[in-house]
């Protein structure tokens, strides 16, 4: 997947980066597999607003994705890599022996027409789903569960990965994207490889309106708001000093929030770097 710099014909083009959408096999979604989504504009079922930023945006379909991986030892073929408007990742549509289609998170490397299964006693080659015991040390990842049979729920965006570092007893320890070590069932499934579309990392939008049709409302900085509204607003001219905080008084810049009882805790066997 490569990425493409345009030329400053308008302004809005002028820091434009975008994905070559070479990768790209089909253009229009599996029917059967879309989904609508509701627009909540940042509001509850009160209607009132509980998420500032939020609204607007261009409409879009839901792609049911098969999180799970269930259907073991029935082979699928790949029918065609698509582009997925809610998720960074590139989808694939798989097209099973029995007749049915899912749509998977394609992994980087998969090709059309390629096969690949599910299950326990497979390879571990790309795009293949198997428990975290049948997975080769060494082996980077994604899709990773973190209770069996709930579906993968971790390194699913585009360019993620984790790496099975070691086995102990009847847990894995992984390598997670954020630099998180933790302890996870090897009963869990993950799917073998990397997610593609690696280079999103590189993209620029150029310009503001590019957000809003990805439902982004501009964002208020807490230092030009009044003192009513937050801890840092007001003051005469430009106010310096203090502590940066939330708009709910909470220290920002790296004050640990996490609970000291959590039940997770002792799954974690080192925490990510800074």
């Amino acid at each position: 997947m490569a990425v493409r710099k345009l030329k400053p014909v308008t302004p809005g083009q002028r820091h434009k980066i975008i994905g070559a959408f070479d990768t790209i096999t089909a253009s229009t979604p599996e029917k059967s597999l879309l989904e609508p989504i509701r627009k909540t504009g940042g509001r509850n079922n009160q209607g009132r607003m509980t998420m500032r930023y939020i609204g607007g945006g261009h409409k879009r379909k839901y792609r049911i994705i098969d999180f799970k991986r269930d259907k073991d030892g029935i082979a699928a073929v790949v029918d065609s890599i698509q582009y997925d408007p809610n998720r960074t990742a590139r989808i694939a549509l798989l097209q099973y022996e029995d007749g049915e289609k899912r749509y998977i998170v394609a992994p980087n490397g998969l090709q059309v027409g390629q096969t690949i299964n599910s299950g326990s006693g497979i390879d571990p080659e790309i795009g293949n789903t198997l428990p975290l015991a049948e997975i080769p040390l060494g082996t980077l990842v994604h899709n990773i569960e973190l209770h069996p049979g709930q579906g993968g729920v971790m390194a699913r965006s585009a360019g993620a990965y984790a790496q099975l570092t070691s086995r102990d007893g009847k847990f894995a320890i992984l390598k997670l994207p954020s630099g998180e070590s933790r302890m996870v069932l090897t009963s869990c499934r993950a799917t073998v490889g990397t997610v593609g579309n690696t280079e999103h990392n590189l993209e620029k939008s150029g310009k503001a309106g590019r957000s809003r049709w990805l439902g982004r409302r501009p964002r208020v900085r807490g230092v030009v708001m009044n003192p009513v509204d937050h801890p840092m607003g007001g003051g005469e001219g430009r106010s310096s000093g203090g502590h940066p905080r939330s708009r709910k008084g909470l220290l920002a810049k790296g004050y640990k929030t996490r609970s000291k009882k959590k039940a997770s805790n002792k799954y974690i066997v080192e925490r990510r770097k800074k």
